[in-house]
């Protein structure tokens, strides 16, 4: 099961309470205050972990508590301290903490070992021996531990990848990434079939691989609610470049041109999952690319042509391809190296001809 947000609920160790004790002993005498202090509590840490991949466990788990620290006895004896509690998540999950004025985001691990600080355990309390004074040669006086943090969470995940594939369901996204990686998402013949991010690792060479990420597909009015809607697009968020898979085929009864547009509308509209992007647009200036699916099937070549026009006006570079045969696919895969490598602007020439 694949679970990218989960809220709950952390709460950090207490700290133990000083004892009130005085040293009683034969041949001793005034032997004086020897309360120890209170052990700390046990503080709560999240940890990015490369062993897992979703959120599940927290799902039908959702609270969590760090071990208290023990009271101090006497003879100075402190108490034992509380062991902190480590929660293990994926790498590149974001977390918000739950305040008075909304969510509020306080980690964001995203990268592999990083370990941050969630919830601090409570200090123990200092015994009477630690208020012995000139003045005060037999102090009564104790203090309690102090409680550890309680904090309510949400955790976000959002997948680590270099290029993001957006479009239309049955646009052939899950059967692009299955071409070029050895992800095997679910492919069949109807809208919506994936319904889980998927993750591809695309290896040009020994020296040249980045990392695909496949959204489940979007339609018109995804940020109101509509099909899946948009709350996959947040693991797009960290990616360096977008390509529009786009359909040209008649099968869909679209015009490509407008599934552009739509698409480009919902990515406009999508006001990002982050609370901190003060500008609400995420994908503002992500650099994009445009990939002409279903050559293989394209039966009126003035689609295709309308569709090189409008993403000319828009400047997005067009690769057609077949994601089936696997025509134009190379093209397109050096392209995409090309923008996250070296961050050079993709060749927006027709890139079909050149392989045939």
């Amino acid at each position: 099961m694949f679970v990218d947000e989960v809220d709950i609920q952390v709460s950090a160790g207490d700290g133990g309470r000083g004892c009130l004790s005085f040293r009683r002993e034969k041949f001793v005498p005034r032997g004086g205050p020897d309360g120890g202090d209170g052990g700390h509590g046990g503080s709560v840490y999240l940890v990015a972990s490369p062993h897992v991949n979703t959120l599940v466990n927290y799902r039908f788990h959702p609270e969590f508590r760090a071990r208290r620290g023990s009271h101090g006895e006497g003879a100075n004896r402190t108490g034992r301290n509380g062991p902190d509690l480590e929660l293990e998540v994926p790498v590149g999950t974001v977390v918000l903490e739950h305040a008075d004025a909304g969510l509020v985001q306080v980690a964001d691990l995203c990268e592999e070992g990083q370990r941050v600080l969630i919830a601090r355990g409570g200090l123990g309390g200092r015994g009477n021996a630690s208020f012995v004074s000139s003045t005060n040669r037999a102090p009564r006086k104790t203090q309690p531990g102090l409680p550890g943090e309680d904090k309510r969470l949400r955790l976000q995940l959002k997948l680590l990848a270099d290029v993001g594939l957006v479009g239309y369901p049955n646009a052939g996204k899950s059967t692009l990434i299955a071409r070029v990686s050895s992800a095997r998402p679910k492919i069949a013949d109807y809208p919506f079939t994936t319904l889980t991010p998927n993750l591809g690792v695309v290896r040009l060479d020994d020296e040249r691989s980045f990392v695909v990420a496949d959204v489940p597909g979007l339609i018109e009015g995804a940020h109101a609610g509509h099909g899946l809607g948009d709350r996959f697009l947040r693991h797009l968020e960290r990616t360096k470049v977008l390509v529009h898979v786009i359909d040209v085929s008649s099968a869909s009864a679209r015009e490509p041109a407008d599934d552009f547009d739509v698409i480009e509308r919902e990515l406009e509209l999508f006001a990002g999952s982050a609370p901190d992007q003060t500008d609400g647009r995420p994908f503002a200036g992500r650099p994009r690319l445009a990939a002409a699916n279903k050559m293989d099937a394209l039966d009126e070549p003035g689609r295709l042509d309308r569709l090189r026009a409008r993403l000319a006006g828009a400047g997005v570079a067009l690769y057609p391809i077949s994601a089936v045969t696997g025509e134009g696919v190379p093209a397109l895969l050096d392209a995409l190296w090309r923008v996250i490598a070296r961050g050079a602007p993709a060749d927006g020439a027709d890139a079909w001809e050149d392989e045939a």
